[in-house]
């Protein structure tokens, strides 16, 4: 199941914009753009990690994570305008698991929501593990096993298999793949992907020219197999 994240941001631009990179990375998001209608949707949904604005104009972010509180125990980033030492010193002294100032990239995010979460997983003693077939990733710890064998990944080649395991069993498009592991910016680079789903594949299948686990699907992207046992690639 994907992980859900709470945006409460009265910025609907911004909202939007925060909304769509997070949905490209994988997580289910959920947004408010007032403090009250935030705090209805963490009682309704109870999601795993919160991205709240300060200044609003009904509740501050102040009192909404004070409110929060008493709701869930999903971590809470601050994401605002109010760069200064003593906002960030406030919000982190509350208790909020990381503070993130406006303006922000987009790899800057989404880096930072993924270690806030896999950072509550570990809390709670639990890691995030996917298995097909004798594969087995951890996305918390980046160990890659294939059968008792540990396989060492490059960050960007980890990147790129957790970019597929977000939707595994599905066609996930060159531009998805570039944008999810590289940035916006290199949404043309089809090269890249290219070449780095051969360094994958000779690190993960057991035979490299005729893989069973990242399929290509001509004109659309790579797919990852649920069951390779299953599957051959297409000509």
């Amino acid at each position: 199941m994907k992980e859900t994240i709470l945006l409460i941001e009265d910025d609907e631009a911004l909202a939007q914009l925060v909304q769509l990179l997070l949905e490209r990375a994988g997580y289910e998001v959920k947004a408010a753009t007032q403090g009250e209608e935030g705090l209805d949707l963490a009682r309704e949904d109870q999601p795993d990690l919160v991205l709240l604005d300060i200044l609003m104009p009904d509740m501050d972010g102040w009192q909404v994570y004070e409110a929060l509180q008493g709701i869930t125990d999903a971590p809470v980033l601050f994401l605002t305008a109010l760069g200064d030492e003593h906002n960030i010193t406030y919000g982190l002294g509350l208790g909020a698991d990381d503070y993130i100032v406006k303006p922000f990239g987009y790899k800057e995010l989404v880096t930072r929501v993924k270690a806030s979460l896999a950072r509550a997983r570990r809390a709670r003693g639990e890691q995030k593990i996917f298995k097909t077939g004798t594969l087995r990733v951890n996305l918390d710890t980046h160990e890659v096993k294939v059968g008792d064998e540990m396989v060492s990944l490059t960050p960007t080649e980890f990147q790129l298999l957790s970019a597929l395991i977000q939707d595994p069993g599905q066609t996930v498009s060159h531009d998805t793949l570039l944008r999810r592991v590289w940035g916006p910016e290199y949404s043309n680079r089809r090269d890249y992907l290219k070449l780095y789903i051969w360094y994958l594949r000779q690190k993960i299948e057991e035979d490299p020219r005729n893989p069973k686990r990242i399929l290509s699907e001509r004109g659309q992207g790579y797919r990852l197999v649920v069951d390779p046992t299953q599957e051959t690639q297409e000509a």
